[in-house]
């Protein structure tokens, strides 16, 4: 019985040190149409686009991807945005990541990304 135990701590080791979670392994990426977001996520777009101004001093700021649910790229190419959720105070759990795309703008990449999860899950945004 100690022997089970002892594998079974290993295993979970293991797990943790490779990064894994079972939330990553079955994440996806669905699609949202622009119409079909909340008002203050499609304002909040129309901002990313036409390059500010910004509400909060952390929008703009890189996001680091460390959920791995979107594509990997290269540090520094995606970028969050607060959308703003009524009736709080603080930044909420909503946001919008813009990739850069080959050009290497977010204004103009049309790679935008809606989480209302902060994070947990991403749905493409679709124009």
């Amino acid at each position: 019985m100690k022997r089970f135990f002892v594998a079974l701590a290993f295993i979970g080791a293991l797990w943790a040190f490779s990064g894994a979670s079972p939330a990553r392994e079955t994440a996806r990426i669905g699609d949202v149409p622009l119409a079909a977001l909340p008002k203050e996520a499609q304002a909040t777009l129309a901002l990313v686009r036409s390059g500010g101004p910004f509400a909060h001093a952390k929008d703009a700021s890189v996001f680091g991807n460390r959920e791995k649910i979107l594509p990997a790229r290269s540090r520094g190419y995606y970028r969050e945005y607060t959308v703003a959720t009524p009736g709080r105070r603080d930044r909420g759990a909503r946001r919008i990541v813009a990739g850069a795309g080959a050009a290497g703008d977010v204004r103009s990449s049309g790679e935008y990304y809606y989480s209302d999860d902060h994070y947990n899950s991403f749905r493409r945004i679709r124009e």
